[in-house]
C-alpha cells in the first residue's frame, strides 16, 4: 500500500561538502544485495575510510578497510565473515550471531578495546541497522509485483511507540492495524554525492545492484578557528529498484562543535533530510539533549537516554556514531 499523502520530507542533500584544510574525515558504506533472489541470503560489502586533508588540500588515508559477510536471509544469521586481514579480531566470535538484537552487545564482548572507534568497529557496529533496512528491497520488489506484504497487527503492536514513526496513532501501525500489510515509503530519487571534482571525497564503492540497499555515512571533522572542532554528520539510506533506479529512504544531516580534545559536545542540531512518513520529523528535536554529553560515551548515552516517540531509531545511529569524534578530533589540524 503506498500512501503519498502521509510520506515525510523529501529533500535529499545534493552533493557532499568540500573537504575543509586541516580536517578529518571518516566515509563509510554497507551494500546489502540479494544475488540468489528475494528470500535467498543477503550479501554485504562494506566499506570505510579516514582521510585527513592538509592544509593545502592534499589528502592522506589513514585508515581503511573493506568487509564482506554473507548473512542467512531467513533467520539473519551471520554465515560468513571476511577482510579482517591484519586486524586483532577472529570472525568465528562473530559468525553465528544474529545480526540484529544483542549483536552489538556481542560485538563488545568480543572486539578488542584499541579497536573502539576505528573503521572497524563502525562497520560491524552498524551492520544490524543495514541488515533491518535491506528489508525494504523485498517489500518493494512484492509491491511492485502487485502482492504486497501481509502481516498481522498482533506480531507488530510490540513495536508501538519505540520511536516517532512508530508510534501508536502514527501510519505504519494504523495501516497494520486497518489493512494487515506493511505501507511502502517511495523516497525522492538519490542525488550522487561524490563531488566530480574531488575524487578523495568519498573512498571508492561499486554500482548498486537491482533490488539492493545501501547506508551510507560520512563524518566531516575540522577547526573551527576559536580553538574548537566542527563537525557535519551525513546518513542516508537508499535503494535500488528492479530498473536500477536509486531512491532515499532515510537521510539526516547533524551539525556541532566539540571541544578541541573531542571530550564534550557544545552545539549539536539535526536536520531533517528524507523520512518515510509525516510523523518522523518530530524526531529531530532529540539531538539537542546532546549538548554537554561526553562524546566518548555516546552510543552507551544514546542508548539510555533517546527512547520513546520524541526520537528516530535512525536518527540515534547517527548520534551513537559521534562517539568517534572522541577518536577522530585529536588528529583535526595535525598537518597529516
Amino acid at each position: 500500500m503506498y500512501l503519498p499523502d502521509a510520506a515525510g520530507p523529501a529533500d535529499p542533500v545534493s552533493r557532499s561538502p568540500s573537504r575543509h584544510p586541516g580536517s578529518v574525515r571518516r566515509t563509510s558504506t554497507i551494500d546489502v544485495t540479494r544475488p540468489d533472489g528475494m528470500e535467498g541470503d543477503l550479501r554485504i560489502d562494506a566499506r570505510a575510510r579516514d582521510l585527513a586533508t592538509a592544509i593545502d588540500g592534499s589528502g592522506a588515508v589513514l585508515d581503511e578497510i573493506a568487509l564482506r559477510a554473507r548473512v542467512d536471509g531467513g533467520r539473519h544469521v551471520l554465515e560468513e565473515l571476511a577482510g579482517l586481514d591484519g586486524r586483532p579480531l577472529d570472525p568465528a566470535e562473530l559468525v553465528g550471531a544474529r545480526v540484529g538484537s544483542g549483536f552489538r552487545g556481542r560485538l563488545d564482548q568480543v572486539l578488542p578495546d584499541d579497536l573502539g572507534g576505528t573503521v572497524l568497529h563502525l562497520l560491524l557496529d552498524d551492520l544490524p541497522g543495514a541488515v533491518l533496512i535491506s528489508g525494504y528491497a523485498r517489500q518493494r520488489a512484492a509491491f511492485a509485483a502487485g502482492h504486497p506484504l501481509p502481516v498481522r497487527y498482533e506480531l507488530m503492536a510490540g513495536r508501538a511507540d519505540i520511536c516517532a514513526g512508530w508510534a501508536a496513532d502514527a501510519t505504519i501501525l494504523t495501516t497494520i492495524h486497518d489493512h494487515e500489510v506493511v505501507p511502502v515509503p517511495m523516497g525522492p530519487p538519490a542525488p550522487v554525492l561524490e563531488p566530480p571534482d574531488d575524487p578523495l571525497a568519498w573512498h571508492a564503492t561499486d554500482p548498486l545492484a537491482p533490488r539492493s540497499t545501501r547506508r551510507r555515512r560520512l563524518l566531516d571533522l575540522w577547526p573551527d578557528g576559536s580553538g574548537a572542532v566542527s563537525l557535519w554528520c551525513h546518513f542516508r539510506d537508499s535503494h535500488v529498484d528492479g530498473d536500477g533506479a536509486e531512491t532515499v529512504l532515510h537521510e539526516y544531516s547533524v551539525t556541532g562543535t566539540v571541544d578541541a580534545e573531542g571530550g564534550r559536545l557544545l552545539e549539536c542540531s539535526a536536520n531533517v533530510q528524507v523520512l518515510p512518513w509525516v510523523e518522523c520529523p518530530a524526531a529531530a528535536a532529540s539531538a539537542g539533549r546532546l549538548v554537554g554529553a561526553d562524546v566518548a560515551d555516546l552510543r552507551q548515552w544514546v542508548r539510555r537516554e533517546l527512547t520513546g516517540v520524541s526520537t528516530c531509531t535512525h536518527l540515534n545511529d547517527t548520534l551513537r556514531s559521534l562517539a568517534d569524534v572522541s577518536v577522530l578530533a585529536p588528529l583535526v589540524g595535525a598537518g597529516v
